[in-house]
C-alpha cells in the first residue's frame, strides 16, 4: 500500500527533481508536482516522473472561469496524470465543467480519467485567518464540509482537506469519496502549515492519500524517511 503516499517535488529544476526521484526510488510510487516545479519547467516535470514509473498528482489548484478550467483540466488529463485538483471556491459550474472535461478528455486521448479533487481550505489558514482575511465567518471544519459537499454534487471524486477535517468529511460523504491530505508531519513542527497531523493519525481518521513534503524531502536520506513513515503506518 505504498501508493497511498505522494511525495511533494517542491523543487525548482528538472535536475533537482531527477535527483530527488533517484533518492526515492523503491520507497514510494507517487509524487506531487505543484506550482513551483510546473511553473519552472512545465509538462516536462510530469514526463520525467512518468518515465521513472511514478504516478503524478498534479497540484495546480485550477481556479478560473469554467471554460478556462475545462481547458486546463483537458490538458492535464492528456498528460496522463493520476490526480488533479481545482479550487472548490470557484463554484459549482466550474467544478462540474472540470469533471466533465476530464471525462471527455480521457475518452478523446484514450487515457485513464484522473481522480478529480476539489481544494477546500488551505492548510496555512486557521479560523482567525478564514474569518478576518477571507471573510468566511464559519468554522474551518464547517466551511470545509460545505465545500466538500459541493464538490461531490458537482461530480468530483473527492477533495483535498487538512487532517483535522478528515473524519467529519468521511462521516458525511461516505467511504467512496476520496480524501487527499497535506499538512502531514511525523511530529509536531512549527512552520507555515497550521492544521497538521501525524501520518498515522491522518490514515486512522480516514484519509485515502497523504501528501508529504519536507519531512521526507528535507531528510538526510529521503528514501529512508519515506520508508519509516510507511512502516509506521503499517501499509508497506
Amino acid at each position: 500500500m505504498r501508493d497511498r503516499v505522494f511525495v511533494a517535488l517542491d523543487v525548482e529544476t528538472l535536475d533537482d527533481a531527477s535527483a530527488l526521484l533517484d533518492r526515492l526510488e523503491g520507497a514510494v510510487t507517487g509524487v506531487k508536482i505543484g506550482s513551483q516545479l510546473f511553473t519552472g519547467v512545465g509538462p516536462a516535470a510530469v514526463e520525467l516522473a512518468h518515465k521513472r514509473d511514478y504516478r503524478v498528482f498534479l497540484d495546480l489548484k485550477f481556479h478560473d472561469i469554467p471554460n478556462t478550467v475545462a481547458g486546463a483540466v483537458r490538458a492535464a488529463t492528456r498528460l496522463g496524470v493520476f490526480m488533479l485538483n481545482v479550487h472548490a471556491s470557484g463554484g459549482a459550474d466550474m467544478m462540474r465543467t472540470g469533471a466533465e472535461s476530464a471525462a471527455q478528455a480521457a475518452r478523446d486521448f484514450n487515457v485513464t480519467r484522473p481522480i478529480c479533487l476539489a481544494v477546500t481550505v488551505l492548510t496555512s489558514l486557521d479560523r482567525r485567518a478564514l474569518a478576518s482575511e477571507v471573510g468566511v465567518p464559519a468554522s474551518v471544519e464547517a466551511h470545509v464540509l460545505k465545500l466538500a459537499e459541493g464538490a461531490r454534487d458537482a461530480g468530483l471524486d473527492g477533495c483535498v482537506a487538512s487532517p483535522q477535517e478528515i473524519r467529519r468529511i468521511r462521516n458525511a460523504l461516505g467511504p467512496r469519496f476520496r480524501i487527499v491530505t497535506p499538512g502531514i508531519r511525523p511530529t509536531t513542527a512549527n512552520d507555515d502549515q497550521k492544521r497538521v497531523a501525524t501520518p498515522r493519525a491522518a490514515v486512522q481518521a480516514g484519509a485515502d492519500y497523504l501528501v508529504i513534503g519536507r519531512p521526507i524531502t528535507a531528510a538526510t536520506d529521503p528514501k529512508a524517511a519515506a520508508a519509516a513513515i510507511i512502516a509506521d503506518l503499517g501499509i508497506a
